[in-house]
């Protein structure tokens, strides 16, 4: 009898163990792949966690003069699943559309181009938020920079807005780039006194700069919202 009780123990004691084992398993999936989302998850992701609000639409626009490097910043704000590798010029604009738990993100990446640029103006209401883009390698381009910059800050549907504006001095790898502190300067950033503003040194390429902006933005945004 005492043996067959042994037998019954151990028979239960194994059992116990396999179960224990495909339920670790099983739980060990779940934090590979929990990891995993996380990994994937882009910079307007977090930017939503960090906001807590349901269901908000955001709408940005991104701008600034051709090459700067708009879409690649776009491309690098997007979940990692859905990053394209082979970044083309913008032609007239595009939309990309982000969904959360919390918020939906539209990004309006318009084309920097001459004869494009007159388009900016037609979504300056939907905006609130812009990212404006300066390549502080072209120096000879700053001026015109300057240029369409004090033409979006006075277009009456911007002028009289308390809209969140934040730029990146990009391409801060290029030899002899500008700082951030010199491309301010040369944009007249200090003389904007009814507008939120911030300037970021950013290497789109290498992602690197974005997430310094995108933390500056998401406390605006708070703000706007609550």
């Amino acid at each position: 009898m005492k043996t067959a009780i042994c037998h019954h123990v151990d028979f239960f004691t194994s059992g116990v163990c396999m179960l224990n084992n495909k339920v670790g398993r099983v739980i060990e999936a779940i934090i590979s792949e929990t990891s995993g989302i996380r990994r994937k998850m882009g910079l307007f992701d977090k930017l939503a966690g960090w906001l807590g609000l349901k269901k908000k639409e955001v709408n940005v626009l991104c701008l600034g003069l051709d090459n700067s490097g708009k879409t690649t910043i776009i491309n690098h704000l997007k979940p990692t699943n859905a990053q394209t590798q082979d970044i083309v010029p913008t032609i007239g604009f595009s939309i990309e559309k982000f969904k959360t738990s919390s918020l939906s993100f539209t990004v309006f990446d318009m084309s920097g181009q001459g004869r494009y640029r007159n388009l900016w103006e037609h979504y300056y209401k939907e905006g609130q938020a812009i990212i404006f883009v300066v390549d502080s390698g072209d120096k000879l381009r700053m001026v015109v920079a300057k240029e369409e910059l004090d033409t979006l800050l006075n277009h009456p549907d911007i002028k009289h807005r308390r809209i969140p504006l934040l730029f990146f001095a990009n391409k801060m790898d290029v030899r002899d780039a500008l700082s951030s502190v010199k491309v301010s300067q040369l944009l007249c950033l200090e003389n904007i006194k009814d507008k939120p503003w911030h300037i970021c040194a950013s290497d789109a390429v290498k992602g690197e700069g974005l997430q310094e902006g995108v933390d500056w933005l998401q406390d605006q945004i708070r703000t706007m919202k609550t």
